[in-house]
């Protein structure tokens, strides 16, 4: 719970959020949160899992659960991506 307030107060100075996240994480780690969001999108625009893991070098079921998190109506990526629009 800490961490997300952390990540809510200095979300509006990108530079700090983004030196934090680095800092937090390792590359490969950092890496592959990117990879995740990436799987994220393309399900929202109905790509199928084989094309996405074809494109992005992973396995189908690493794309299998972004699809099942996606699944929940009123899940973090669900929301987010309303958000975003």
């Amino acid at each position: 719970k800490e961490l997300i307030e952390v990540l809510a107060k200095i979300s509006k100075d990108k530079n700090l959020l983004a030196d934090f996240i680095k800092d937090i994480l390792t590359p490969r780690e950092f890496d592959n949160l990117g990879v995740r969001w990436q799987i994220v999108k393309r399900l929202a625009k109905g790509e199928h899992h084989q094309s996405i893991a074809g494109d992005l070098h992973l396995g189908v079921s690493t794309v299998t659960r972004g699809s099942r998190e996606m699944r929940k109506k009123n899940g973090g990526f669900r929301r987010t991506l309303k958000f975003l629009k």
